[in-house]
């Protein structure tokens, strides 16, 4: 197959594209930077240096969608969140637009979302089937999805990813989780009652690669683990796994005054399930969060 990639030089788009090649398709990437993309994925890449030159996607036969500025990154001031938003939300709508601009448009879109889809939703048990609390996240979730689905039709399905956090060996969240233990004075964030999403980077890849050979597939699919953990697990877990102390709570005021509104996503949480992908048949390989993080810190 032809895919198109967005967002290739991202976490998981870095561990995606030689997963596909030694699959042996074909890969193009949109990229803002050629030279950096080059540099980060290899020659057997075809760039692409953005999407306003091109009038369909007749040549493409799978989309897959990862592009977005890094959400945790910076605090949301309003122009950030703008920002936040358009890096999804125009790139999404000008695929969809070539989707449907298409004769033989790509078989499958498998866009990004995340389960910040649901907003900070507490104890609550979450499968795909249920609605997103009216916030930021949810709202930025919600029309990234809304975009993506306007490229659907009778030969093009879309499947959305509400993807938790993703542990690997390099980059995303856990570099940063991994450096107060480091310094001896890890340990939970907040109340540390809050659920924490987590997938290992192999099985999304792998579901990602689920869905794009299922042709009976489409829709929302939460790219998390079977058993969510909350934060103080998840800090007491880390600290085993890296032997060193997890006591040293962060108190909620203090990252609040660090991260101002964007702190929800380190004390808010969602408890949520991979209903529909199970039931699609996907067997997860990491679902133990001692032996899924024992195995991404040894690497």
């Amino acid at each position: 197959m032809h895919i198109l990639i967005t967002g290739g030089t991202g976490l998981i788009g870095r561990h995606l594209i030689p997963r596909l090649q030694q699959l042996g398709h074909q890969i193009s990437v949109v990229t803002r930077d050629v030279v950096s993309a080059r540099e980060k994925l290899g020659e057997n890449v075809a760039f692409w240096s953005g999407l306003a030159q091109q009038s369909n996607l007749d040549i493409i036969d799978a989309v897959i969608n990862l592009a977005g500025e890094p959400i945790a990154d910076k605090r949301w001031t309003e122009p950030h969140k703008q920002q936040l938003c358009e890096s999804r939300w125009q790139i999404t709508e000008q695929i969809a637009s070539l989707i449907n601009a298409s004769t033989t448009p790509p078989s499958v879109l498998i866009s990004g979302s995340a389960t910040g889809f649901y907003g900070n939703t507490g104890d609550l048990v979450l499968t795909e089937e249920d609605q997103g609390q009216d916030e930021f996240t949810h709202q930025l979730c919600a029309r990234w999805e809304q975009l993506a689905l306007t490229a659907e039709s009778e030969r093009t399905r879309v499947c959305l990813l509400r993807t938790g956090v993703v542990l690997a060996p390099e980059g995303g969240a856990l570099s940063k989780m991994k450096l107060p233990f480091k310094l001896g004075i890890g340990g939970p964030i907040g109340s540390g009652k809050q659920y924490m999403p987590w997938i290992h980077i192999d099985d999304m890849l792998n579901a990602i690669l689920w869905l794009l050979d299922h042709q009976d597939l489409r829709g929302p699919f939460n790219m998390v683990a079977p058993y969510a953990v909350r934060n103080e697990q998840f800090a007491a877990t880390l600290g085993q796994v890296m032997h060193r102390p997890a006591f040293m709570r962060t108190p909620a005021s203090a990252i609040k005054l660090m991260m101002g509104e964007s702190s929800v996503l380190v004390l808010g949480g969602q408890h949520v399930l991979p209903k529909r992908l199970e039931a699609s048949g996907f067997s997860f390989r990491w679902y133990d969060l001692q032996q899924a993080l024992q195995d991404v810190v040894k690497h």
